[in-house]
């Protein structure tokens, strides 16, 4: 239901900082890493050759000041490669799904796929999920894991802290049920059970 539905699901796109691409070739400079309430990975703000400012999902370990580089380039942390020149048995991220399409696949924080052989047209990777896929060799990916893993690490504790996560995708949360509450707070609480029935039959 999120997406264009009612104000309780609508997705909160306005706040969101950007979309990952792959539209420059070369060397870029990263100037900045920036959180995104859309996505649980943070996101890279690059400085390309020609002035041109870009996002990218940084791999973890990519800090401000590194140089990150898209195309036929060393199979380095963070940067950017067709699958044909990813190292068998190498971590990867933000992979197109055909050449071009820019990054689509693990994409969230600390996923990433392995690439598991290379043939002459296609390139198997081993996805998140353990299933095996195959891939055109031209398909960029970043070589890596993205930033932001541990984030699973720590509990959230309080239902209130998990409530406001959600609320920055306009997940739905689930909400506390009435016979949990205090009498105060509702006509089922304080009992396991409400004793009679408080809701009026359809048919009524």
């Amino acid at each position: 239901a999120r997406g264009a539905g009612g104000p309780r699901y609508r997705a909160p796109s306005h706040r969101f900082k950007g979309k990952p691409s792959y539209s420059f070739r070369g060397l870029a400079k990263v100037i900045d890493i920036i959180h995104d309430p859309g996505r649980t990975a943070p996101l890279a703000k690059i400085l390309t050759e020609n002035g041109l400012e870009r996002m990218i999902i940084p791999a973890e370990g990519v800090k401000v000041g590194d140089k990150i580089s898209l195309g036929e380039a060393q199979a380095n942390i963070g940067n950017i490669l067709p699958l044909s020149s990813a190292p068998k048995g190498a971590f990867v991220f933000a992979i197109e799904i055909h050449p071009g399409s820019g990054p689509k696949l693990c994409k969230s924080a600390g996923t990433k796929a392995i690439v598991v052989g290379q043939e002459e047209n296609k390139v198997i990777l081993q996805m998140p999920s353990t299933k095996f896929k195959d891939f055109n060799p031209n398909c960029l990916a970043t070589i890596g894991v993205p930033a932001g893993g541990g984030r699973g690490d720590k509990p959230f504790l309080k239902a209130g802290q998990n409530f406001y996560k959600a609320r920055a995708r306009n997940k739905l949360c689930p909400r506390s049920s009435a016979v949990k509450m205090n009498p105060v707070d509702h006509p089922f609480g304080g009992h396991t059970k409400p004793g009679t029935p408080k809701t009026i039959s359809r048919w009524a």
